[in-house]
């Protein structure tokens, strides 16, 4: 079975993203761990190395390394869920999606990826896009099933 890993920088807090958060983790049915990463620098700097090694130091090199990084592929609902579900069929047991913070991913952890996502070309608030990947990821589940949870 497939399973899932969100590495993500940052916690988020009591209130309304965090609501969603639990609320897809909930729905989605693949086992699905989030690792939150927080680093104890304040400056800039130091404090984007230290999100960018911790993401490195979760990676596992027996999984597939997704990527969301605006210079990646956007795809649609529809070629997402194909996307996993050509991973599965490839033989895919653990896919980890990769959020950074503020200041970004080093060509460290963009090299490590498989796969590069993106969510278009704006720039979202990383808290937005762990929700917005989550729900992605559980229309994904929902389109794989069958059920009309998604509309073309």
């Amino acid at each position: 079975m497939l399973s899932l890993d969100l590495i993500t920088v940052g916690k988020l807090k009591k209130g309304p993203l965090f609501d969603l958060q639990e609320e897809y983790q909930k729905r989605i049915r693949w086992p699905l761990t989030l690792h939150q990463i927080e680093s104890r620098y304040s400056d800039p700097q130091n404090m984007n190395d230290d999100e960018n090694r911790k993401i490195i130091d979760h990676l596992s090199p027996n999984s597939f390394v997704i990527v969301l990084d605006e210079r990646g592929d956007g795809l649609r609902s529809l070629d997402f869920a194909e996307t996993i579900q050509k991973m599965q069929n490839n033989g895919e047991e653990h896919l980890q999606f990769v959020i950074g913070g503020a200041d970004g991913l080093n060509e460290t952890v963009r090299d490590r990826a498989g796969f590069l996502l993106s969510f278009g070309r704006q720039t979202w608030p990383h808290m937005m896009a762990r929700i917005m990947l989550l729900e992605q990821i559980y229309r994904a589940q929902q389109i794989l099933s069958g059920h009309p949870y998604h509309r073309e």
